[in-house]
């Protein structure tokens, strides 16, 4: 066994042996601790959720302006040729 490994084979054990002391020497019930977690995990769905419409939304907005500005540039260039074929022309 390479050193890695090992390392985080007595990593985990010592993981698993925090948590069962933890559990043991617990100040309150089981169920409270659950539903702290489940609330904890709620909330931390709910962050994720609004976080990632907000990014949505900027994402969304910055779409809108690069295709505006695309367009803004196409309209330059249509305007340029039009230009340079009427010079040609006469």
């Amino acid at each position: 066994m390479n050193n890695a490994i090992k390392f985080w084979a007595v990593f985990a054990v010592g993981v698993a042996a925090g948590a069962a002391v933890s559990l043991i020497y617990a100040p309150q019930s089981g169920a409270k601790t659950r539903r702290q977690l489940r609330r904890g995990f709620e909330d931390a769905s709910d962050y994720i959720k609004d976080t990632a419409e907000t990014v949505g939304e900027h994402a969304e907005k910055y779409i809108r302006r690069g295709k505006d500005a695309v367009g803004d540039v196409v309209d330059s260039a249509s305007n340029a040729v039009n230009a340079a074929k009427k010079v040609i022309q006469i």
